[in-house]
């Protein structure tokens, strides 16, 4: 999928995504004069190139395939990966409540494969800046090919650093923090030092002790805007005539995510009004405490 080419007709070197009647897919790279083994024969590149998406060909035993270029989210979850992505679901709450907008200046700290580094370069545009830091060498070679797969090899705007990114980042003046690892409340005070005042700072966790100490550390730090956590489920549903109900499978849990706003220089955020709840800091809470609040 070449991100360069999203409308005319098909050319070598774009993906296309081919769907036969079951609903089965297959994403293939179009090279002249090559052809696509399927247990219903082969289908040409020829046969596609040249030609607008949306078409139907035939494989060389009598089999219809549609043929389209595969969008974004169609791609990301089947790119190849070492990572685990984050999923479309979650990647659109991040570029909506995270506030990614055109030529905003955005870190994302754990590029993993680059599903989500592919949705941000988008939603930043040409005039945005996007640095992303991967510690796993290996991981950031996934990355390197994912996205150049979906934007092209020279992406305007974009860094790539493999390496701790509490010890090797180099922006200062940052709109939008993405923490997509372990251990992101270890990032709060680099987050306080580099966001500019409004700047959003998001977190990706998968379990509620991330979830939790993420949290409290923000609230501790009081440099913040009391942090919003939420969670997306998708659920498809089956649409035949009269049977119209939920579909059996559903992509439920994959992570929280939690988002806080930076406070300017010298002000703290607003104490929650009402008491948290009998027992909620109490002698079993090992983690982080808002300031003023001690063991019950």
């Amino acid at each position: 999928m070449n991100s360069q080419m999203r409308s005319g007709p098909l050319q070598p070197g774009e993906w296309v995504r081919l769907t036969d009647p079951k609903g089965r897919k297959h994403n293939v790279k179009l090279e002249e004069g090559k052809a696509f083994s399927t247990k219903k024969g082969q289908i040409s590149h020829d046969d596609m190139l040249g030609h607008p998406e949306g078409i139907v060909i035939e494989s060389s035993m009598g089999a219809d395939y549609q043929v389209f270029r595969p969008l974004l989210f169609e791609y990301v979850v089947s790119m190849p990966r070492g990572a685990a992505i984050i999923y479309p679901k979650d990647a659109g709450q991040i570029v909506t409540m995270a506030d990614i907008y055109p030529g905003a200046r955005v870190v994302e700290a754990g590029a993993g494969s680059g599903s989500l580094t592919s949705y941000l370069l988008r939603a930043i545009g040409p005039e945005g800046t996007l640095g992303s830091y991967e510690i796993r060498e290996d991981f950031a070679e996934d990355v390197i090919r994912n996205v150049g797969q979906v934007a092209g090899p020279d992406v305007p705007g974009w860094t790539l650093t493999v390496g701790d990114v509490r010890q090797v980042i180099t922006e200062t003046e940052i709109d939008r923090l993405i923490l997509d690892m372990v251990d992101p409340w270890t990032c709060i005070p680099m987050a306080a030092e580099r966001l500019v005042p409004g700047g959003i700072v998001c977190a990706y966790v998968a379990t509620t002790t991330q979830l939790s100490l993420f949290v409290e550390t923000v609230r501790q730090d009081g440099g913040f805007t009391e942090p919003h956590a939420w969670e997306t489920m998708q659920r498809d549903w089956h649409l035949e005539g009269l049977s119209v109900r939920p579909d059996h499978k559903m992509i439920g849990h994959t992570a929280f995510l939690v988002t806080a706003r930076r406070m300017a220089p010298g002000q703290r955020s607003l104490e929650k009004s009402r008491r948290p709840a009998p027992g909620a800091y109490g002698p079993d809470y090992k983690g982080p405490r808002p300031a003023g609040l001690d063991a019950d």
